[in-house]
């Protein structure tokens, strides 16, 4: 598989440090928000946690607010 296509695949999985730089925020975030059974889902294969792609772009879209009559208020 090339990495064009590694891109693209929503199947694929992201590292913590991937993750928190596609969302701006720090590695400790995420892991706090692991802890607390927040942020997005994660598979954890053994000590690696990985993040798929396609549950990344789920969860940003289940989280964005306003912009669409369609999307729930975050209030």
């Amino acid at each position: 598989m090339n990495s064009i296509s590694i891109q693209h695949d929503p199947d694929v999985l992201l590292t913590e440090h991937a993750v928190a730089e596609i969302l701006n925020l720090s590695i400790r975030t995420l892991q706090s928000w692991r802890l607390r059974s927040a942020g997005p889902p994660f598979v954890q294969v053994g000590r690696a946690v990985r993040y798929r792609r396609r549950d990344l772009i789920g969860w940003i879209e289940a989280n964005t607010c306003g912009g669409s009559v369609e999307r729930q208020s975050c209030r």
